[in-house]
């Protein structure tokens, strides 16, 4: 596999920025779907693939999540095209046995809630960061927040299932024109050992 070019390093990461303000433009379930497809290619242990999405687009279910969210992320997300709730799903185990067949996996987890909570948790929020990949590389701009009352999300959206929410990620076209300049990141140095 060769590395990837300086225009899709920009896209993906270099270039790339928050948003929090969106053009008046829609996101079409197709690209939804697009994003799914990348995403479930992207490694988890075992191929364990316990995050759900539940993608906010109707303007119900945007007034449902509204109350849900904390009061400086309410514009950005009512003003957003699309809102991910990035879940996790506690019965990941029992898919395991037609994602990886291999071995029998779903034992691995047999009366063990907290290995459950624990794989589950750390799988989704990883497959949650491969979605802002994708997204970014499908064209759109993201806004992850944590902002927000996950008890109600979770009565609001995931009651009767055995999905928990992660995080938000709002999707569309961002306007750039509020941006500010990029926030510093750490040096090599500072945050990284090689040993």
């Amino acid at each position: 596999m060769s590395a990837l070019d300086a225009t899709a390093l920009d896209a993906l990461f270099l270039e790339a920025r928050t948003h929090w303000q969106w053009q008046d433009r829609a996101v079409d379930d197709s690209t939804l779907e697009r994003l799914h497809t990348l995403v479930k290619m992207a490694p988890t242990s075992a191929n364990c693939q316990p995050a759900r999405f539940v993608f906010i687009k109707s303007p119900e279910a945007k007034a449902k999540l509204e109350p849900c969210l904390t009061e400086g992320n309410r514009p950005k997300t009512m003003t957003a095209p699309v809102t991910v709730i990035v879940c996790e799903d506690l019965a990941f185990p029992e898919t395991l046995p037609t994602l990886f067949p291999h071995a029998d996996a779903k034992a691995w987890f047999d009366g063990k809630p907290a290995f459950t909570e624990e794989t589950a948790f750390r799988n989704a929020t990883l497959q949650g960061g491969y979605l802002i990949l994708a997204a970014r590389a499908l064209g759109l701009d993201c806004g992850p927040m944590s902002g927000f009352d996950q008890a109600k999300v979770d009565a609001t959206f995931l009651e009767g299932t055995t999905w928990r929410s992660n995080f938000l990620l709002n999707l569309g076209y961002g306007d750039p024109t509020p941006l500010f300049p990029r926030s510093p990141r750490p040096a090599f140095a500072d945050v990284c050992r090689i040993v």
